[in-house]
């Protein structure tokens, strides 16, 4: 306990230290775009970045624990087409089916988290079959076809607004103050935190540190798959190859935020800020005119830069 009260003032400095990145980053583009300062942009921003701060915010659990989720963005593609198949093809209530879709993600977060926990299977190897797997049933549901047809209340999930602001943004906001809630100021969070920082230890201390990593591993999965349903929602149709390549987002945001990928390190905080890190550059290099191949050169040295300095940090400790 109280090496974990001792680390509170140490990530309060990562996340402001992160945080003022972010408003170095937001003026380079202020000063290279006019556009980029607009209202209309900065919602936009925040649209895109909602979602994958989300699915991010369920990766940090993971990380937390010193794990990895690589099949996040195949559980995004695969719940959104699950929904969007109930909705459309078996004409079920929207929120049933979104339900639905949802335990899908719970389900097979659970079957990664057994995979790790009784199969002894490293958490690379256990979510990258998974990421596999998950991308095949969605081809093989979708047909390698998009699920158009969505009805109003489904779309509305990704492009409804509340007082103005997004309602994926405003989902973001509660999911990030309730894991914050979780994380900072209850036993599981405690014992997510132990479990990442010394799982040995964590057992002596009678605390089960499989029941932990079981628990990470379905909170990821529902992220994943509330993420895929938004984005689903956000694009009016189910599209079969949704969400690839959104694994390296989902871990560079907590890295970005200051989270260890060695476990026991890091805040909720600091992983929707290092989502906006992502989400801005993207926006702002869009505004620039600068080629999307080019962008992802750039974001793959600023996940280097990340991950090197959580390297140095490591050892420092």
């Amino acid at each position: 306990m109280r090496s974990s009260i001792m680390q509170k003032p140490a990530e309060a400095i990562r996340s402001l230290s992160v945080l003022g990145i972010l408003l170095l980053i937001c003026i380079v583009f202020t000063l290279g775009s006019s556009e980029f300062l607009t209202a209309s942009n900065l919602i936009n921003v925040a649209l895109q970045t909602s979602i994958i701060a989300i699915v991010a915010i369920g990766m940090t659990f993971v990380i937390f624990t010193a794990g990895i989720d690589l099949s996040v963005g195949s559980l995004m593609a695969l719940s959104g087409a699950v929904a969007a198949g109930l909705a459309v093809r078996q004409g079920m209530d929207t929120y049933f089916a979104i339900s639905l879709a949802v335990g899908v993600g719970l389900i097979l977060g659970a079957i990664n988290g057994l995979m790790i926990i009784k199969g002894g299977i490293p958490p690379f190897v256990a979510t990258l079959s998974m990421l596999a797997v998950a991308r095949g049933l969605t081809l093989v549901y979708t047909q390698g076809r998009p699920i158009a047809g969505l009805d109003e209340r489904f779309i509305y999930w990704g492009t409804g607004q509340i007082f103005g602001i997004p309602l994926p943004v405003i989902m973001m906001a509660v999911i990030a103050v309730v894991a914050h809630i979780i994380t900072r100021y209850t036993p599981f969070g405690l014992h997510v935190y132990a479990t990442g920082g010394n799982e040995e230890t964590t057992r002596l201390a009678g605390i089960s540190p499989d029941r932990i990593k079981l628990a990470v591993y379905m909170i990821s999965g529902i992220l994943a798959a509330l993420g895929g349903v938004l984005l689903t929602a956000r694009l009016w149709s189910a599209q079969p190859n949704a969400a690839t390549g959104w694994e390296l987002d989902a871990i560079a945001a907590p890295v970005l935020g200051g989270t260890s990928l060695f476990g026991g390190v890091g805040s909720i905080s600091g992983t929707v800020i290092g989502a906006f890190i992502i989400g801005v550059l993207s926006n702002g290099l869009n505004l620039m005119g600068v080629p999307s191949y080019y962008q992802q050169v750039i974001k793959g040295l600023v996940f280097i830069l990340a991950v090197t300095v959580d390297l140095l940090n490591k050892r420092r400790r």
